[in-house]
C-alpha cells in the first residue's frame, strides 16, 4: 500500500513538473506571436522610411538634374541669340554698302567713280559681314544631358533583405561557474565574415530548463563583445541558476538569439537574524552595528505597539520558511552576548562567506554554533561553538577560540575574513579573504546544523553572502587534506 502510494505520488509530481513546463512553453508560444505580429509591423514602418528615403533621394536628384539642363539650354539660346544680334548688324552694314555701291554705279564723271569705288572698296574691306563666322557658335543637341537608369534599375530590382546573421550556439561543455564568475562561450554554425559583434543576455532565475516569461526578473545585457567568449564577474548568486543567450550582429543588423541555457549557480545565501540578536546590536539584512543605546528607542516604540494591541489577537508566526526553521523561535541574546546569527543553517555540503569589520571595531568574532548557543553564551566558550576573535581594545589580539579555549594566531588581522565550512568533511577554515592564505582551521564531527554566528562590540561588521566557494581556498583544501592538515588542539575530538 505504501509502495503504491509513493509510486502515485512520484507520478502526481511528474505530472505537476510537466504541466508546469507546458504552460510556460504556452505562455512562450503566446509571446512569440505577439512579438511577430509587433516585429513584423515594425519591418513595415521601417521599409516605409527606407522606401520613403529612397523616392526622396531620386526626387532631389531629378530637380538638381532638370536644374543642369535648364541651365545648359539657357547658355546656349544666350550664344546663339548673341550670335544673332552679331549677324543683324552685320547684314544691316552690309545692305547699306550694297545700295551704295549700286547707286555709284550711275556715276558718269570718272573722277568721282573712281573716288566713290575706293571708298566703297575700303568699306567691305572692313566690314563686319566679311569678318563673320557663319557657323553656330552651339549645337541643338543636348544628348549630353540625356541619363540612363538601366544599371540603377537592375539594382534596384536585385535589392533584397538585409542579410541576417545565424542564431550563435552556446558551448555548454565549455562554460565555466567558478569564483561568482561565469564564463561562458559560444561558436557561429559557419564562418561569417560580416559579423561585427556580439550581444550577450542574462538573468537571474530560481528554475530548471527553458526561460519562464511570468514572474522572472528582467534580462541584464552586455553590448559590443568582440570575441566568442565572455567573463561575468562580480556575481552574487543569489538564485540557483543563471539563463544566457547570444546574439550576433553585423553593421546593419542583429540576428536571432541562440537557444538559451540554463547554469546552476550554487553559493550559501542568508541574512542576520534580527528578532533573536542582542538589543545593543543594529541588525539590518547583512549589516549589523553595535548600538549603545540597547534597543532602549525600540522598546518604547513596541510599548506603544503593544498598548495598541491590548484588545487584538496576535498572530501566529509562520514557521514554514527554511529560514523561520533556522531561528526555532529563539530568544533574544542578552548579558555580555553581543551575538547575532545567520537565519539559513548549513546541514550539509561546503560552503563560504566573507565578512569586513569596520577600521574602529573594538572586538568581534566570527564563526558557527549549533541552535542550542544559549542567550547568554559566547561564541567560542561552548563546545558547541567554533570562532576567530580580534580584540583591538588596547592592543591587538587575534585568537581561535572553542569550548572556552582559545589558541593564539600570531599573524595580521585581515581586513576582509573568509570562512570555509565543510559540513560532510567536518572542517571549519577561515581565510584572508583577500589573499586566500589560511588563518586558523577546526576538525570535529558535525552532529547538528550550523548557524553562521558573529559577535560584535563598538563597531560593525559587513557579511557578504551568495558567494561560491573560491577556486584557490578548494586547491588550498585539497593540498590541506592531502597531507594530512594540522589538528588545531582545539577540535573536539
Amino acid at each position: 500500500m505504501d509502495e503504491e502510494r509513493e509510486t502515485l505520488q512520484r507520478i502526481v509530481s511528474t505530472l505537476v513538473n510537466k504541466n508546469d513546463e507546458i504552460h510556460n512553453f504556452i505562455d512562450m508560444l503566446n509571446h512569440t506571436i505577439s512579438n511577430v505580429q509587433v516585429n513584423s509591423s515594425n519591418a513595415i514602418s521601417e521599409l516605409d522610411e527606407e522606401f520613403d528615403g529612397l523616392y526622396s533621394v531620386l526626387h532631389e536628384m531629378k530637380g538638381s538634374m532638370a536644374n543642369t539642363i535648364q541651365q545648359e539650354e539657357a547658355r546656349k539660346i544666350q550664344a546663339l541669340q548673341d550670335q544673332l544680334s552679331q549677324c543683324s548688324r552685320a547684314l544691316e552694314s552690309s545692305e547699306e554698302l550694297l545700295e551704295l555701291a549700286v547707286q555709284s554705279l550711275d556715276i558718269k564723271n570718272p573722277v568721282e567713280l573712281l573716288e566713290a569705288s575706293r571708298q566703297i572698296k575700303d568699306s567691305v574691306t572692313v566690314a563686319s559681314a566679311f569678318r563673320l563666322s557663319l557657323k553656330p557658335k552651339v549645337s541643338d543637341s543636348m544628348t549630353h544631358m540625356m541619363v540612363d537608369f538601366a544599371l540603377e534599375k537592375r539594382m534596384l530590382q536585385a535589392v533584397k533583405f538585409l542579410p541576417v546573421p545565424k542564431a550563435p550556439e552556446i558551448d555548454v561543455a565549455a562554460c565555466l561557474v567558478a569564483d561568482n564568475c561565469i564564463t561562458i562561450s559560444w561558436r557561429m554554425p559557419e564562418e561569417d565574415s560580416r559579423i561585427d559583434h556580439f550581444v550577450l543576455e542574462y538573468r537571474k532565475t530560481n528554475f530548471d530548463g527553458l526561460p519562464r516569461l511570468k514572474g522572472e526578473q528582467r534580462w541584464e545585457l552586455v553590448d559590443y563583445i568582440k570575441a566568442t567568449q565572455y567573463t561575468l564577474s562580480g556575481l552574487k548568486f543569489d538564485t540557483k541558476y543563471m539563463n544566457l543567450r547570444v546574439q550576433a550582429c553585423n553593421k546593419a543588423v542583429a540576428g536571432e538569439y541562440s537557444d538559451p541555457v540554463t547554469l546552476e549557480t550554487k553559493a550559501f545565501l542568508f541574512s542576520l537574524d534580527s528578532t533573536s540578536s542582542h538589543l545593543n546590536l543594529k541588525v539590518e539584512d547583512t549589516c549589523v552595528e553595535w548600538d549603545p543605546t540597547g534597543g532602549k528607542g525600540q522598546e518604547k516604540i513596541k510599548g506603544k505597539e503593544n498598548k495598541n494591541r491590548s484588545n487584538t489577537a496576535s498572530p501566529k508566526r509562520s514557521t514554514n520558511s527554511p529560514r523561520a526553521s533556522a531561528r526555532g523561535g529563539r530568544d533574544r541574546f542578552a548579558g555580555e552576548s553581543y551575538t547575532v546569527l545567520g537565519d539559513t543553517a548549513v546541514e550539509s555540503g561546503q560552503h563560504y562567506w566573507e565578512v569586513r569589520a569596520q577600521k574602529d571595531c573594538k572586538s568581534y568574532s566570527v564563526g558557527v554554533t549549533y541552535r542550542n548557543l544559549g542567550k547568554f553564551d559566547q561564541l567560542g566558550k561552548t563546545n558547541s561553538s567554533w570562532c576567530i576573535h580580534i580584540n583591538n581594545w588596547l592592543q591587538t589580539t587575534f585568537s581561535a577560540k572553542h569550548n572556552n579555549k582559545a589558541k593564539t594566531l600570531d599573524i595580521p588581522v585581515p581586513d576582509r575574513i573568509g570562512v570555509y565550512c565543510d559540513f560532510d568533511g567536518g572542517q571549519l577554515s577561515f581565510y584572508n579573504a583577500s589573499s586566500k592564505a589560511l588563518l586558523h582551521t577546526f576538525r570535529a564531527k558535525f552532529t547538528q546544523p550550523l548557524l553562521p554566528g558573529f559577535m560584535i562590540w563598538c563597531g560593525g561588521l559587513t557579511v557578504s553572502t551568495g558567494l561560491q566557494v573560491p577556486s584557490a581556498v578548494k586547491t588550498l583544501q585539497k593540498r590541506e587534506n592531502g597531507l594530512g592538515g594540522s589538528t588545531s588542539s582545539l577540535n573536539n575530538a
